[in-house]
């Protein structure tokens, strides 16, 4: 398996500097947050997105995405000036259908179990490329860019823990942050009712969950995608092991984000805080990332009351 490098993560770096923003980390407690909530889509797949668009320079795009994804390809294709369509699974939160549309792109609503198929068909019909969420060498290059930030940012850093969904984000922030500090211990986090990639690693191959199963959590980013071959061999290579999180760590997580970190955070986004606060992850100097403040309101104000 060809496997992401730093010099491709350093690459991308450079083609999304002034259209992702650098986040900072901030002090939540003993730890460090890294918000990647302030993105101009709200989530970091602005940096995949844009990485792959800025390195293919395709006449069109279509994906399949759960939310954060689509927007990110939707703002990026408008900076690029292409037509783009974005598949989504019914059960979408409307926030983030409004955003996709709100970027210009065309929302194609289907059965969760339809949307690839959907987007490879749509891809074909009308001669655009699918840009994937994670399963793309470009895109993992550019989350990648999240772990370069953290290590310049926090030099003596000891523990990073990572959202996994597709993988696409923890393969890339694994793969520069162990390039440049081999002893950091990278953890992925996922909900234990969307556990498909902690049951892959311990399984020594990939492990397909039913999306019966995975669209019980209330993490709707972390649901939908199944770990890939080429995520799964970056997660086999550089994560320390997966952490697995309860509904109810992650709506106290969220709760904790807003009360102490003043930040609003998505369930997926707050699942390595929940981890944090567990106590099932090693102590030292930690960075979570958080990945996507894209939360439904109603949702948010009910975890929040």
């Amino acid at each position: 398996m060809d496997l992401v490098t730093i010099d491709d993560i350093r690459a991308a770096a450079g083609r999304i500097n002034g259209t992702a923003v650098r986040t900072p980390l901030l002090r939540m407690g003993e730890a460090w947050l890294k918000p990647e909530s302030l993105q101009p889509v709200g989530s970091f797949k602005i940096r995949g997105a844009y990485n792959a668009l800025a390195a293919l320079r395709p006449a069109g795009v279509v994906t399949h995405s759960s939310g954060n994804h689509g927007q990110a390809l939707a703002f990026a294709a408008a900076e690029f000036g292409v037509p783009c369509v974005v598949v989504v699974p019914e059960g979408t939160p409307a926030v983030k259908a409004a955003a996709i549309e709100g970027w210009g792109a065309e929302l194609v609503v289907v059965p969760p179990d339809q949307r690839e198929v959907t987007a490879e068909r749509l891809a074909g019909e009308r001669g655009l490329t699918l840009v994937p969420p994670y399963d793309h060498r470009a895109v993992i290059a550019g989350q990648g860019t999240i772990g370069l930030e953290i290590v310049e940012d926090l030099p003596d850093v000891e523990v990073v823990l990572v959202p996994v969904s597709g993988g696409g984000l923890a393969a890339g922030v694994a793969t520069a942050v162990k390039a440049l500090r081999p002893d950091v211990r990278v953890y992925g986090v996922e909900p234990e009712l969307a556990a498909d990639a902690a049951e892959s690693l311990a399984a020594g191959h990939v492990v397909a969950w039913e999306t019966t199963r995975t669209f019980r959590t209330i993490a709707d980013g972390l649901r939908v995608h199944q770990v890939s071959e080429l995520t799964f061999a970056h997660l086999r290579e550089h994560l320390e092991g997966i952490v697995t999180v309860s509904e109810d760590e992650l709506r106290a997580a969220m709760r904790h984000i807003a009360r102490t970190a003043r930040l609003v955070a998505e369930p997926s986004g707050a699942a390595t805080t929940a981890a944090l606060l567990s106590g099932r992850v090693p102590a030292g100097r930690t960075v979570a990332v958080l990945s996507g403040g894209n939360v439904d309101p109603e949702l948010f104000a009910q975890v929040y009351a």
